[in-house]
C-alpha cells in the first residue's frame, strides 16, 4: 500500500531431526552385534582425569549399551530446542537415521576445547572404527533385506509424512554466506596450522604434543572449610 520494496537474504536455515524408526532399529541391533570399545585403564584414567579437573561426576568412559528409545513426535509443550544441524533437511527428503557412539568424555561442554582434547587420544579412534562397524554392518543389511528398505520407506511416508511436508527455506539465488567468518579465520589459521599433525615426523599426535598418556590424575579439590591443621 505505500510502495516500500526490500530485499531479504536467507543466511542459514535447519528442519528439526525426524529419525527413521526402522532403520533406527537395524542400527541398534548392530550396535548390539559390534558391542562398545575395548576402553584401557589409561582410556579410563585419562577420562577420569579430564572429568575431575572439570569437576563433573567421575564417571570414566561408557561400559554399558544403552537401549534405544524415541516418540513419534514430541508434544509441543515437550519442544524447548535443539542442535541447529542441517541433516535434518535430509531426513525429510529420505529415510535417515542417527548414529551416536561412544568416542569421547561424558561431562565435557559441546563446541569446546573440553570435547576437542579426546580427538588426539585412542579414546577417539576406538569409538570411532567401532561405530564404523556398526555402520557397515547396517549397510549390509539394507543391501540383503529388501523388506528393512521397505519398512523404512513405509516409515518415512506413512508416518513422518503426516507431520509436515518438506519445503526448503533456502531460496534459488540464495548464496553461502562464506564471508561470515572470514575475518575470524583468516586471523586464526595461521595459528591452527601451526598444530596440524605431522604424521611423516610422529606415530601419534600426542607424541608430537609432547603429552603423557594417560595424564596423571589432578588431586581431589578440597571442599570449602575442609582444610585441615
Amino acid at each position: 500500500m505505500t510502495g516500500t520494496e526490500f530485499t531479504s537474504r536467507v543466511l542459514g536455515s535447519a528442519w528439526p531431526h525426524h529419525r527413521n524408526r526402522p532403520l533406527a532399529e537395524a542400527i541398534q541391533q548392530n550396535i548390539e552385534l559390534v558391542g562398545l570399545p575395548q576402553w584401557s585403564e589409561a582410556d579410563q584414567q585419562f577420562a577420569r582425569a579430564v572429568q575431575r579437573s572439570l569437576g563433573v561426576p567421575e564417571r570414566g568412559l561408557m561400559t554399558q549399551l544403552v537401549p534405544l528409545e524415541g516418540v513419534e513426535q514430541i508434544p509441543d509443550e515437550e519442544k524447548n530446542g535443539g542442535a541447529s544441524d542441517d541433516v535434518g533437511d535430509v531426513m525429510w527428503n529420505a529415510p535417515t537415521a542417527f548414529l551416536a557412539y561412544p568416542a569421547n568424555i561424558a561431562g565435557t561442554t559441546t563446541h569446546n576445547w573440553t570435547a576437542a582434547i579426546a580427538s588426539a587420544t585412542p579414546v577417539a579412534h576406538k569409538g570411532a572404527t567401532q561405530g564404523a562397524m556398526v555402520y557397515a554392518a547396517t549397510v549390509i543389511d539394507l543391501v540383503l533385506r529388501p523388506d528393512l528398505v521397505a519398512a523404512a520407506r513405509a516409515y518415512f511416508t506413512n508416518v513422518q509424512g503426516k507431520y509436515a511436508k518438506y519445503t526448503p527455506y533456502v531460496r534459488e539465488g540464495d548464496e553461502p554466506v562464506v564471508t561470515m567468518n572470514k575475518d575470524t579465520m583468516d586471523r586464526y589459521r595461521p595459528e591452527l596450522a601451526k598444530h596440524y599433525y605431522d604424521a611423516r615426523r610422529f606415530k601419534t599426535y600426542l607424541e608430537q604434543l609432547g603429552v603423557a598418556y594417560p595424564p596423571a590424575m589432578p588431586p581431589l579439590a578440597q571442599a570449602p572449610g575442609s582444610g585441615g591443621q
